[in-house]
């Protein structure tokens, strides 16, 4: 059970590292923040609004920052948040994640932890049902960076 869970552990942790390093060309990632989100967003102008981002303003550690994202929305079938990206522009991979959502939903939110190799905007995304795209910002400054090579 010990060496189960050593490899358990030892996967884990070569599955974070992995997630933080290495060039992101390698792994079909524009490198450019700008097409990411184009290659996300397509077309669409985002506007502010609608979305709440709690970040800490200080990580003391990069490899674990906690955020939450909420966006408003009825939720209904007429209304709906379909998908909220998370970037992080200064990271070697800057596509946190990504999360989508239906109606069935019941609400439009998020909490989980990343890594920040540094001080940076956490740029967030919302893609409304609509075809509107609403963003927002926010600035963490990291004073141990989480993806150090």
């Amino acid at each position: 059970m010990t060496n189960r869970r050593n490899l358990i552990r030892a996967l884990a942790t070569i599955a974070a590292w992995a997630s933080c390093s290495g060039p992101a060309a390698a792994q079909g990632l524009p490198r450019d923040i700008q097409a990411l989100v184009k290659t996300l967003l397509g077309e669409a102008t985002p506007v502010e609004g609608r979305i709440s981002l709690d970040l800490p303003q200080i990580a003391e550690n990069g490899n674990t920052v906690p955020y939450t994202v909420r966006v408003e929305s009825p939720m209904s079938d007429a209304d709906y948040v379909k998908a909220v990206h998370l970037l992080a522009p200064a990271n070697p991979l800057p596509q946190i994640s990504s999360f989508f959502f239906t109606p069935h939903s019941g609400k439009a939110m998020v909490s989980s932890r990343m890594r920040l190799a540094q001080t940076q905007e956490v740029l967030v995304f919302a893609e409304m049902s609509d075809g509107t795209v609403y963003a927002a910002k926010r600035s963490v400054k990291v004073t141990v960076g989480g993806c150090g090579g």
